[in-house]
């Protein structure tokens, strides 16, 4: 009996040994990164013709470490008065050079505070800091050494990830997400941090062109606000008006296409010159103003498709609502602080870009637009979309007066859904243009029966006449 109680002994010692062996040895041989990850910083890079703008995101304890300076407990309206010790030792420890050696300018600018959160690490306050890094005359933006160690050369530990956010010559243009460039960190055989080498690769004008073309072809197609004011603008342009509603009977086809063509152009020529006159004389616009302005448009238009306003004026108000539209445009423009051969060929492109979608989407809503009009049910069809987009621009109006409200939430998630959109657009304009094939042929079978049954009943009223007066 005593030979099973010492195999189980021995069996339960092994056990236990292996249990305290195992994470024994993955403590012993975890770096102290991985025993208690750390944040690591991002530095961010607008890449500009003639500069380049770097985005600085640095954790506040190991910024604190190595500069001394702790922002742990510093409200962001106490941040000016450490702004000069910051700065100092931020441009201490950024040199960009071109692969020659020849040193870049660096300028720090606006510092915050903010608090975020990566995966590993969990939420942190983080100070941000601008730097605008500007190469000597003739230097190449798009190639350059980035001597960089904010940080890393005291907390041996820490990373920082060099990233492009924005690269116009790239055909990056949106600013969402980031193209990683490489990493910063000690090379712990050398004890030195290494300056990393950008490589940006070689840019182009055309490709700057077509990723503007993209980016405004997708904003008129998330623009919910653009196109519902455009399209319930359409809506009653093949009706007449009279005595104050529209029950004047139906516009001819070629009456309803003149009027569509009509405020569609208007629309175009004023949202594209108030776009070029913002845009190229870089004029300074509060966006609340405008948002508010687009907002009334839309409660305008939507009105006006219950009861006409402006009858037969629809281009003109096209056009001076289009104005509003087109400021709005401008701040796309605006916010990438582009050159000026860059700022013009953007300004095509992107203008460019949203008269194709813009024509586009019109071209499918135009058969359901004509056939609506000759429906029974047109007049509960047009109240009831007038209505909704009022309550639509409603809460937009009051969200961009300063309230949110889940009303301008949902519109604005609208614009998410383009691909339900244009499939429902899509559909739409095949099952009306074959609504229309299909009334067209019944129209014609019954002239071509009128005119074969027309001699046939004259004839046979003539031979009744003829025996009646034998």
């Amino acid at each position: 009996m005593t030979r099973p109680r010492t195999w189980l002994t021995t069996a339960l010692r092994l056990v236990a040994g292996i249990a305290i062996a195992v994470p024994a040895a993955l403590l012993l041989g975890a770096s102290p990164a991985a025993a208690h990850p750390m944040p690591h910083s991002v530095v961010q890079l607008d890449v500009y013709k003639d500069s380049v703008t770097a985005r600085l995101a640095l954790p506040v304890g190991d910024f604190a470490t190595a500069s001394g300076i702790d922002l742990s407990t510093v409200k962001s309206t106490a941040l000016p008065a450490k702004s000069k010790a910051i700065r100092t030792y931020l441009a201490a420890h950024i040199h960009p050079t071109t692969l020659k050696g020849e040193a870049w300018q660096v300028t720090i600018g606006a510092l915050s505070l903010s608090r975020t959160e990566q995966t590993s690490t969990g939420p942190y306050r983080e100070l941000v800091a601008k730097a605008v890094l500007t190469p000597p005359p003739g230097a190449d933006v798009r190639h350059f050494t980035f001597d960089y160690d904010v940080i890393v050369h005291q907390v041996v530990t820490h990373i920082t990830l060099v990233t492009v956010r924005q690269d116009w010559a790239a055909g990056r243009v949106t600013g969402d997400g980031a193209t990683q460039v490489g990493t910063i960190r000690l090379d712990i055989r050398h004890m030195k941090v290494p300056p990393l080498t950008v490589d940006l690769g070689k840019g182009s004008a055309w490709r700057g062109f077509v990723a503007m073309l993209q980016l405004g072809a997708n904003h008129i197609l998330t623009g919910t606000d653009h196109l519902l004011f455009l399209l319930i603008l359409l809506l009653p342009a093949p009706l007449l008006a009279a005595g104050g509603r529209w029950n004047g009977g139906l516009a001819g086809p070629r009456t309803a296409l003149t009027r569509i063509g009509r405020i569609t152009l208007a629309f175009t020529v004023g949202h594209s010159v108030a776009l070029a006159a913002s845009a190229l004389t870089r004029l300074q616009i509060p966006g609340r103003p405008v948002e508010a302005f687009i907002a009334a448009s839309i409660l305008v238009g939507a009105v006006h498709a219950i009861r006409p306003l402006f009858p037969g004026k629809e281009a003109l108000v096209a056009g001076v609502f289009g104005l509003g539209h087109g400021m709005a445009f401008s701040f796309v423009l605006a916010e990438m602080h582009l050159s000026t051969g860059q700022l013009a060929s953007s300004l095509l492109a992107f203008n460019l870009g949203i008269e194709l979608v813009q024509l586009l989407l019109v071209c499918l809503a135009l058969p359901s637009l004509l056939v609506l009009a000759r429906l029974r049910a047109q007049p509960a069809l047009r109240v009831g979309g007038a209505l909704i987009t009022a309550t639509a621009a409603v809460g937009w109006l009051v969200d961009r007066l300063g309230l949110p409200n889940p009303v301008a939430r949902a519109a604005d998630s609208a614009g998410s859904h383009t691909a339900g959109m244009l499939t429902v657009l899509g559909v739409g304009a095949v099952v009306a243009v074959g609504w229309m094939l299909v009334v067209r042929q019944r129209g014609r079978g019954a002239t071509e029966l009128d005119t074969a049954v027309g001699p046939a009943v004259s004839g046979g009223a003539l031979s009744r006449k003829v025996a009646a007066a034998d």
